[in-house]
């Protein structure tokens, strides 16, 4: 990823979806302030991304790539250099079973 121009963040609505429910496991099992931790992982991230800065690693199991966020939760997205833009295909619990995060992505095994 280059530094000289920033990048196009998309949220798809997968990634909105999967967000939101991140926030809401949390709220549950933790409480606000957790919540707002997490929110400020998820921005400081974008904006790396954002900016070129966290270039993630190619997941071979999605073909995408991915970036931990926290301990409990990766990001999955799509970057298309050319265009300069990035997008948020999928916030993942990394405690879910595998064979659904091929399923939302939509990769054939």
């Amino acid at each position: 990823m280059s530094n000289s121009k920033l990048y196009e963040i998309n949220w798809t609505e997968l990634a909105d979806t999967s967000y939101n429910q991140e926030l809401e496991f949390i709220y549950k099992k933790w409480n606000t302030k957790e919540v707002l931790k997490f929110m400020d992982l998820v921005d400081h991230c974008i904006i790396n991304l954002r900016s070129g800065m966290v270039a993630g690693k190619n997941s071979q199991k999605t073909g995408f790539k991915s970036l931990v966020i926290s301990k409990q939760t990766t990001l999955f997205y799509e970057l298309l250099e050319d265009n300069y833009q990035i997008n948020l295909l999928l916030f993942w619990n990394n405690k879910s079973d595998p064979k659904n995060l091929e399923q939302l992505l939509n990769i054939d095994k």
